[in-house]
């Protein structure tokens, strides 16, 4: 394969694989299939494991040593490289999985309406930082059960 075309089916790949937790979370979230399989941080794990080999093989590769996060121009630079710019890409996908898996289970545990939740979960699988924000603001109205006593 052509260097370009194996990070191209990975990027496809791991964008699959994320998908399906976004949905079980969506769709499923007290499915015993999703508590396993996203709960308990399987799909984040094997997106964890796919960017640690994209950022080992690019560091091996020939442009390894190209790029750095020093500054805004030597990112840019980092991810002209695909196998780093795959990385990037999983990283992204691995934590806001991890990251709205916890929305989920934390949400479980207030007794938050789920449809309530919708809206954060889709929000942190787009742009994970707003998502988690609103997240934030909806767990000011529904403490733990244990704290509004």
């Amino acid at each position: 394969m052509a260097d370009a075309t194996l990070p191209a089916l990975l990027f496809r790949l791991a964008n699959m694989i994320a998908l399906v937790g976004w949905a079980l979370l969506l769709v499923a979230p007290r499915w015993r299939i999703t508590r396993r399989v996203v709960g308990n941080g399987a799909l984040p794990l094997v997106l964890a494991a796919a960017y640690s080999a994209c950022i080992g093989y690019h560091y091996l590769s020939p442009h390894g040593s190209e790029g750095g996060f020093g500054s805004l121009a030597e990112v840019a630079a980092l991810f002209h490289d695909p196998w780093a710019l795959l990385a990037g890409w999983v990283h992204y996908l691995c934590f806001d999985l991890a990251v709205g898996a916890w929305e989920l289970r934390d949400a479980q545990r207030r007794g938050l309406p789920h449809l309530l939740l919708v809206p954060a979960l889709v929000l942190t699988f787009l742009v994970g930082p707003v998502g988690l924000l609103l997240y934030a603001g909806l767990r000011r109205f529904y403490p733990t059960p244990a704290l509004a006593a």
